[in-house]
């Protein structure tokens, strides 16, 4: 890749490894700060698929930032709430969605989105002042901070090179890139015990905007939520500790769907049909449920960022809000000094560190393990107090009255740079 010439003003050089949610919404404010950024995707053409997501608390107001809210509302999957059924698919207890606008969001957020909408909405606001590249990764980099001009030189997959002014890895829970800023032999990840795997089968009558969600013996767990006419979601989860369950989502996918299958075919409700339907799904997934916990988010001019640097796992409810958010403080504050990078690195730390321990600490792992018990009698006790407690109206009344929501009292900082630099479109 050619070295791009330097434009008039306060402009960095910048390239992102990773064209995801955190990627572009990155780009999306640094182009704004009058930076030329480049985008390199290792998937030959833009990743809009994967499932369903939502935005939460500091999420949203990231996005209302942006000016993207209403775009965003206009793409919302209508999921009313959450049911959790019996065996036979009977619901025991329903907690819906908080549409009041107070308080906290339930188990259903009312900003429900497909991943590849969100992802698709972010590439149209940046694709006309963005350099998209697709096919190519970033696989190492250089960088001599005994320079007087520091640069650091990234590798791609081609073969070819480039000179940056910053790289910032937001090439997910799995990055790369991240490796070479952690000491040898350090483990980011902060593990529970959870798998998850998800795909989609054709809709059929009875799925309804109620997302349904089965326990199962044996520490097992089948969600079903509808977002179009035409698909449904199918979720397994996997209360499993062993190597194999670890291990598996490294494999080629026939190996994985193998897996999940041998877990599942006994589950009774409906996994037979979910199961049938996993072989011809446009999409498949299979991932552990962990946590990214580093001490460093940074090292001269190579930075992480959204899931590489503090990914908080599905079960916080705030992993793209996460994202997003991460994105807005760590461009806000490249915008605000982008002569003195080390500062501006510092203060992303500093700024973000506290929410980002916050959204993290929302996934409790004892709770979790309420959510898949291992034997039916547990399952029975689970559901009888749950539906008790929706007979009261708790969960409403807790989501209705609770003073903040997940990512507690901490607050978006203003970043007027962003908002002067803003282009027409």
């Amino acid at each position: 890749m050619p070295r791009q010439p330097e434009p008039e003003g306060k402009s960095l050089r910048v390239l992102i490894a990773g064209g995801g949610i955190a990627g572009q919404a990155l780009a999306f404010w640094l182009v704004r700060g009058g930076h030329r950024v480049t985008v390199v995707e290792r998937f030959p053409t833009l990743r809009a698929s994967g499932a369903q997501v939502d935005l939460r608390g500091q999420g949203i107001e990231a996005v209302e930032r942006m000016g993207l809210i209403d775009t965003v509302r206009g793409a919302l999957v209508d999921e009313a709430g959450v049911a959790f059924v019996d065996a036979r698919g009977r619901p025991r207890a329903t907690i819906m969605a908080n549409t009041s606008g107070q308080g906290r969001q339930s188990l259903t957020s009312e900003y429900e989105i497909m991943r590849g909408d969100l992802v698709r909405i972010l590439h149209d606001a940046t694709e006309d002042e963005v350099e998209y590249v697709f096919g190519k990764s970033v696989d190492g980099f250089e960088q001599d901070e005994d320079e007087d001009e520091n640069e650091v030189v990234a590798r791609f997959s081609d073969g070819s090179s480039g000179a940056f002014d910053l790289l910032v890895a937001a090439d997910g829970q799995g990055s790369r890139l991240r490796r070479a800023l952690l000491p040898e032999g350090f483990d980011p990840y902060w593990r529970v015990g959870i798998h998850m795997a998800y795909w989609f089968v054709p809709r059929i009558a009875s799925d309804s905007n109620i997302r349904d969600t089965c326990m199962v013996p044996g520490g097992r767990q089948i969600m079903r939520r509808s977002h179009n006419p035409t698909e449904t979601q199918v979720y397994f989860v996997l209360r499993e500790d062993s190597a194999e369950a670890s291990a598996i989502h490294r494999e080629p996918v026939e190996k994985q769907r193998e897996f999940w299958a041998g877990r599942f075919r006994d589950a009774g409700w409906q996994s037979e049909r979910f199961i049938d339907g996993m072989g011809t799904s446009p999409f498949f997934h299979s991932q552990e449920i962990v946590q990214v916990r580093t001490g460093t988010w940074s090292e001269g001019r190579v930075v992480l960022a959204g899931d590489a640097a503090h990914c908080a796992s599905p079960y916080s409810g705030m992993g793209v809000s996460g994202g997003l958010v991460g994105a807005y403080v760590l461009a806000g504050e490249i915008n605000r000094c982008p002569h003195d990078l080390p500062t501006a690195l510092a203060r992303y730390d500093t700024t973000l560190r506290p929410f980002a321990d916050e959204i993290q600490s929302e996934v409790n792992p004892r709770l979790l393990r309420l959510g898949l018990p291992m034997t039916q009698r547990a399952i029975d006790a689970f559901l009888a107090v749950t539906g008790l407690a929706t007979a009261l109206r708790v969960p409403e009344l807790a989501a209705r009255f609770s003073k903040a929501d997940r990512g507690g009292d901490w607050r978006l900082p203003d970043y007027p740079e962003a908002r002067a630099a803003r282009r027409p479109r």
